[in-house]
């Protein structure tokens, strides 16, 4: 193959992720779910509307654009499917180097999802902050479209990351959103 034809090849692989549904909210009876990509869209604009003056919002946003990628091969797991973030992690982890293999920029495609798996630059922080956000105000989208179903579960797991993990201080005017988030869904 040549290298077009191996970018492509790559390419077609990592773009059905915008046919992968998240998981959760098949689990909760959505249909149609939002799809993984979908989600990375949300967390994209998030970036672009809310990113602090000092943090870089390139580096968010590619960081962003791959946090999931390794789900268009290993597929979208939640704390419910019983597999320890170790097996998780190794699984995305090789999912990535295979996919980065061979591409002219893939040392970077790994790179970004590593620090996001690491969780220790500030751009990676806020992403992680961003992805709990997106999926709380996910859940307030489909709160208002079916007011019978409770979906708390899903803004409650994103206040208490929020606050295990400190982000309620580092990133307090997310965490305001977060909260108005989890008071609007409770109107129902």
């Amino acid at each position: 193959m040549d290298d077009t034809e191996v970018l492509t090849a790559k390419l077609a692989e990592m773009y059905k992720l915008k046919a992968l549904p998240r998981a959760g909210w098949l689990r909760k009876g959505i249909s149609p779910p939002e799809s993984v990509a979908a989600h990375s869209w949300g967390i994209s604009l998030l970036i672009m509307l809310l990113t602090p003056p000092e943090l870089d919002r390139l580096k968010a946003l590619e960081i962003a654009a791959v946090h999931d990628l390794a789900e268009s091969e290993v597929g979208d797991f939640t704390p419910q499917d019983g597999i320890s973030a170790e097996l998780k992690h190794r699984l995305e982890s090789e999912a990535i180097e295979k996919m980065q293999s061979g591409l002219a920029s893939g040392e970077r495609l790994s790179e970004r999802f590593k620090e996001y798996q690491e969780n220790k630059t500030p751009e990676a922080r806020f992403v992680h902050a961003l992805d709990k956000l997106d999926m709380a105000l996910q859940a307030l989208v489909y709160q208002r479209r079916r007011p019978e179903a409770d979906f708390s579960e899903f803004i409650d797991s994103s206040l208490n990351y929020y606050r295990i993990n400190r982000l309620d201080a580092f990133f307090p005017d997310l965490y305001g959103l977060l909260q108005t988030v989890s008071r609007e869904a409770s109107k129902r």
